[in-house]
């Protein structure tokens, strides 16, 4: 079964091509790699065809650190349902115009666009945010400001779906943006399984103003992992804050103060992460009843799933399942 942009057109494979630039940062490019370039035969569902593009056949990756050779060229980008955009070695220095054009003949055909970091610079160069929402690194926020005062930017966000226009904050939010297109493509369940083969939150509430000037700690706080693998065990039953410090034996406050530090959120927005992305779950596999999904992931009513998954996901309970559920029809790419 296959969902939204994950099949291409006359059923192939959704098509992800990556451009790549001299000076690159590998890290975006390796995350675009994890994602969408590995086969997953674990999973049920057609995954991705994934190619690396660039102006030149080889290209000098960050630094010098190590060139790539035999990257296929630009015409690459004319033949993806999504086009991702990794980072600007420099964004104040204007990509090259036939890096440029390729984008602006992408977005002409309704492909789906992808920046992360600061390639939210070269889609402006492009001309492809004007008028729309998008984000950048934290860093790079009043220079991007400055340069593209048409493009509707939220700096505090770590990544924007602007439906076919999608950017991420910084390097890291890649993987959040990453796991995003992947939960829209295919399901919670599907970005769920990615997220753990990943060992990395399957969705990470807040926003940038957190990594902004954050001291770290001297001593770093005892790990999570077995008081969040005792709570999704018991995700339909009234947990509170209290009961998972009671788990953790330390109090509220220390507990709020790890998963500031671990995962970056309060214990009670991933509560209700965790929550929601059962709800898809059992949406997924066929549960019809609304209050039935409402009672077995916690979230208690049917009016509490709704404004829940709406502010996580974007669908209310019945979208999400006309999309995602087991008789949904594949949407056509593009």
């Amino acid at each position: 079964m296959s969902h939204g942009f994950s099949q291409g057109t006359a059923g192939r494979p959704h098509r992800v091509t990556v451009i790549v630039d001299n000076g690159s940062n590998p890290f975006e490019l390796g995350v675009a790699t994890e994602l969408f370039g590995l086969r997953r035969p674990e999973i049920d569902v057609p995954w991705y065809d994934f190619t690396l593009s660039a102006a030149l056949p080889a290209v000098r990756m960050h630094a010098g650190m190590f060139t790539l050779s035999n990257v296929a060229g630009l015409d690459a980008v004319d033949g993806a349902d999504t086009v991702i955009v990794p980072n600007r070695p420099d964004p104040l220095v204007e990509p090259a115009p036939e890096v440029l054009n390729a984008i602006r003949r992408a977005a002409g055909r309704g492909a789906r666009l992808v920046s992360f970091c600061t390639g939210t610079f070269t889609l402006a160069a492009a001309g492809v945010l004007d008028g729309r929402r998008a984000t950048t690194h934290w860093r790079w926020a009043e220079s991007f400001t400055a340069r593209y005062p048409e493009v509707r930017l939220q700096p505090d966000v770590l990544f924007v779906d602007d439906g076919d226009v999608l950017t991420a904050a910084g390097s890291a939010a890649a993987l959040d943006l990453g796991l995003h297109l992947i939960r829209r493509d295919h399901g919670a369940e599907v970005a769920n399984t990615v997220s753990r083969r990943l060992v990395f939150a399957a969705h990470r509430d807040g926003g940038q103003r957190q990594f902004v000037e954050r001291p770290v700690p001297a001593v770093p706080d005892a790990s999570l992992g077995s008081v969040l693998a005792w709570a999704q065990e018991r995700l339909d039953r009234p947990l509170t804050v209290a009961d998972l410090a009671a788990r953790a034996a330390v109090s509220p406050a220390t507990l709020h103060r790890r998963f500031a530090a671990q995962l970056g959120i309060t214990p009670l927005a991933w509560l209700t992460a965790e929550r929601v992305a059962l709800a898809c779950r059992l949406i997924e596999r066929g549960e019809l009843r609304f209050d039935m999904v409402a009672r077995l992931s916690g979230l208690g009513t049917a009016s509490n799933l709704r404004a829940r998954m709406r502010r996580q996901t974007g669908l209310s309970p019945l979208a999400y399942r006309r999309r995602f559920g087991p008789d949904a029809e594949p949407a056509p790419a593009g």
